[in-house]
Parts: structure tokens; sequence; C-alpha cells
């Protein structure tokens, strides 16, 4: 961590607002297209479901596409501040990738479709929409845990990324189900509580098993959570973590309530969650954009192509955090039937 301070101090300070910059995108991502993905995979299937599946679409209508500008944010400072790591970070991850881009596009065409297509084929295009959230989360995980072991090729590390996977789909099906507790009524909201206490419990086998294998495989990320003093602070991290999984399941044991009191609170804490988690895999890695391989200054664009980009990025950034907030304070409020004009 010296060196990361000397480095900073010596002016060379440009890297670390990108690194903070992409950080930023993939976690507001993760948050955002995490709800509208998981509210994807928990559309029921059912010849009677088609009133809730129209609801939870309509819960996601206004924001879905919107979600995914953070991703393209996030890929694209990768590229433009750090292409050498983007060369080695897509290339490791190019079919994995790929399988995510298909399933984005399977969402795309079937959000319109369904709308559009003979009565008779709406049920197929949900499941279309279905099959493309699940592909899309299963390929995130991998990905994830792809990038955690290193990208490592044994048996062992296909495994975690297996885990990884489902891990990253146990979390995006929590917070998409207590959006769905936040933005619905009556027996839907009461179908999303179950669904949220499932997939909490579920998410939170995902994080313990992140946390226990990721220092085991990366010797600097051992020695950096468990150093002393450090270790004092930065283990309140999985603590925080932990107790907040705990508390939102027993909160959503006594949902819903009069009035329907505290039923934002669930979305909320599992995006505090997020954060969280976030932040831990962010103090694992830095100043290591590549793990084991690239720090952010070795990877780094020239100084004066990034001094060239941060203009650009000053002005894109806010525009694109104003006009998000916009549309969350627009579409506020329970989700109503679906109506398309």
């Amino acid at each position: 961590m010296s060196d990361v301070v000397t480095t900073m101090a010596g002016n060379d300070w440009l890297p670390v607002v990108f690194i903070g910059l992409m950080g930023l995108a993939v976690v507001v991502y993760a948050i955002l297209d995490g709800y509208d993905l998981g509210v994807g995979i928990l559309l029921p299937m059912g010849e009677a479901d088609e009133r809730q599946r129209d609801i939870m679409i309509a819960s996601i209508g206004p924001f879905w596409d919107a979600n995914e500008t953070w991703l393209v944010l996030a890929i694209g400072v990768l590229l433009i501040a750090f292409p050498t790591a983007h060369s080695i970070v897509l290339t490791n991850l190019y079919i994995p990738a790929a399988i995510m881009l298909i399933g984005l596009i399977m969402r795309g065409v079937a959000f319109d479709f369904r709308a559009k297509a003979a009565v008779d084929h709406k049920l197929a295009w949900d499941r279309t929409f279905k099959l493309g959230s699940l592909i899309t989360t299963l390929a995130q995980g991998y990905m994830l845990g792809q990038y955690v072991m290193g990208f490592d090729r044994s048996w062992s590390a296909f495994y975690f990324c297996v885990v990884s996977a489902l891990g990253v789909t146990a979390a995006y099906t929590y917070i998409g189900a207590t959006w769905l507790v936040m933005k619905t009524e009556n027996a839907l909201q009461q179908r999303a509580v179950k669904w949220s206490i499932q997939a909490g419990r579920a998410a939170l086998l995902g994080v313990v098993a992140v946390c226990v294998v990721n220092p085991l495989v990366n010797p600097g990320v051992f020695d950096r959570w468990f150093t002393f003093p450090l270790v004092m602070f930065v283990l309140l991290i999985p603590t925080l973590c932990f107790i907040a999984f705990i508390a939102n399941d027993i909160l959503l044991r006594r949902l819903p309530k009069a009035d329907d009191r505290h039923c934002s609170l669930p979305f909320y804490t599992v995006v505090g969650i997020f954060i969280l988690s976030f932040s831990g895999l962010a103090f694992s890695f830095f100043p290591e954009i590549v793990p084991g391989q690239l720090d952010i200054w070795q990877a780094a664009s020239a100084r004066e192509s990034l001094q060239f980009i941060l203009v650009g990025a000053v002005v894109v950034v806010p525009v694109i955090l104003l006009y998000t907030a916009f549309s969350y304070r627009v579409f506020r409020g329970k989700a109503t039937d679906l109506h398309y004009y």
C-alpha cells in the first residue's frame, strides 16, 4: 500500500480517477441492471400468471434499457483508459462475454415482441425474456469468478467459476425480488417476499464462498486482509455485510405490514450489501486491474490521453447520473397494470 501512496504522491493520479469511475459504473450497473435481471429470472411461467408477469415487466419497463448504459460506460472506460488491461481481460473472457451479449439480445427482442406478437405467442416471448435474463447473469457470474481466479484454466478454477455464476444469479434474484416487494402490492408482493427470503439465503452462501476462496487462491489478498492492525478495520466490511443479510431476513419475514410500511427497506438494504461486496473486491485487488499481471499505472493510456478524455467524463457522467435520478423520480411509486401505446 505504501507504493500506491508514493505513486499517487508523484502526481500520477489520473489512473486512480479512471479506475474509480470504472468502479462506480460497475457497482451502479450491478445494482440497477441487477434488479431488472432478477425480475426477469423471477417471471412465473404459469398460464394463470400472465397478469403478474405484466406487472413485473411494468415495474422495470421505464428503466431496464437505460440501466445498461452503465455497462457500456464501464467497458468504455476500460477500453479507453486501460487498453492493455482491456485486451487481456476480453481475450480471456471472450466466450462468456459473447454468451452474455446473446442473453442481452434475447431480453431486448423478447421485451418488444411480447407486446407485438400474436397473443398465443406472448408466453413464448416471456420465456425468452426469462431465459435471456438467466443466461446474462450466469455469464456475468462466471466472468467474475474467472477474474477473481486470475484467469486460471484449472478444473478447480472452473468449479469456483460455476459457484460464482450461481452466486451472482442468486444476488441478482435477491435484489430483483426486493425490488418487487417495493414496487408491487397484494398477492404479487407476498410472493416477492418469499422469493426475497429464499434468494437472500442463497446469495449469502455465494458471498461466503467468495470470501473464503479469494484469500486462499490469492496470497496477496490474504496478506492485505489479515495484516495487523489493518485487519481490525477491513473486517468490518464482511461483518456489516453479514449483519445486513440477517437483518433483512428478519424484516422480510415480517412483511407486508399495514399501510405497506418498510416495503422499500429490503431493497435499499440489498443495495448496501452490493456496495459492501464490491468494496471488498476493490480492496482485495487495488491497485491491480488484472490480478497478478498489471496494475492501473502499467495498464493506463498516456497521460495526455487521460487528460483529454477526463474532460468528456466530467461532462458525460453527471448527465447520466441526472437523467437516471430524474427517471426514477418520475416513475416512483407502485407499478400499475401494463399498457402499450
